[in-house]
């Protein structure tokens, strides 16, 4: 659980979640600090905004809010937060992007969005709180499909607008307010790729913290109708044979596992 007024001590083993915009910063290894704050070379810590996260494999995680590109922190850089799904480490990954969207809802929620005065964290739980109107907010977490489709032996793949150049990728879409998980799902389908599909399947979800997103993981199968990829919305898409795909998201992202899923119900067939 997330804890505000939670601070490290100095010889407190931790691991250290240094976030600035949408950057972390990382030590030559590619991993987060890790170890006591005297032991680091840190700053003045009580200059920082530093929050309590929970803990990684049974040491304390703390998230510190730094200013762009800090160079009061040394021995590493700050590298964007998707380059830590090169560690393998899905875990920290994970806690990294909770850091960030704990950052992001401090940040945004300094001032009131009702009457305009300035917001106090909640000391019990994650919360912003008006004195002044009572109005208390949350950190947003914004739901959202991602589906693999399966036509026979091949998978419907697209290339959205910002995906790195030559990757493709299943479909996705934000729930919108009043529709359930299949309904986001049917309309995102259609919208983007113009088809219609059956034997929905929930297989698993992933905080994914682009910014504040949580990806509900389904597969389904093609049902009916032709191909009309939305030029809005993607720049290229089709079906691709199981055994001959493109370049698709890495391992550690929700995508890279349906497909996976997708491609082993095939091989079951």
């Amino acid at each position: 659980m997330v804890k505000p007024y939670v601070k490290p001590s100095k010889d407190e083993p931790a691991r250290w979640f240094i976030c600035s915009a949408g950057d972390v910063f990382v030590t030559e290894n590619g991993n987060v600090p890790s170890g006591a704050m005297a032991s680091l070379n840190f700053p003045d810590l009580s200059q920082y905004t530093v929050v309590y996260l929970g803990e990684l494999r049974e040491r304390p995680c703390y998230l510190i809010v730094a200013d762009l590109n800090d160079p009061a922190f040394v021995g590493g850089e700050f590298v964007p937060l998707r380059s830590l799904l090169s560690v393998h480490d899905e875990e920290q990954f994970a806690m990294a992007g909770r850091a960030r969207q704990v950052m992001d809802f401090l940040n945004q929620h300094r001032f009131c969005g009702r009457c305009g005065a300035r917001m106090q964290a909640v000391d019990w739980e994650l919360a912003m709180h008006c004195q002044q109107c009572n109005h208390r907010c949350y950190p947003r977490v914004s739901p959202c499909i991602i589906v693999a489709i399966r036509k026979e032996n091949a998978l419907l793949l697209a290339r959205g607008k910002r995906h790195k150049q030559g990757v493709y990728s299943v479909l996705a879409g934000f729930v919108e307010p009043g529709e359930s998980l299949e309904q986001a799902l049917a309309r995102e389908v259609h919208e983007e790729a113009g088809i219609e599909v059956c034997d929905i399947e929930y297989q698993l979800s992933q905080p994914w913290p682009f910014p504040h997103s949580l990806m509900m993981g389904f597969t389904a199968q093609w049902q009916s109708g032709d191909l009309h990829i939305d030029p809005v919305e993607l720049e290229a898409g089709d079906w691709f044979a199981i055994d001959d795909l493109p370049d698709t998201p890495p391992e550690g992202t929700i995508a890279h596992r349906l497909i996976e899923i997708a491609i082993g119900k095939a091989q079951q067939e």
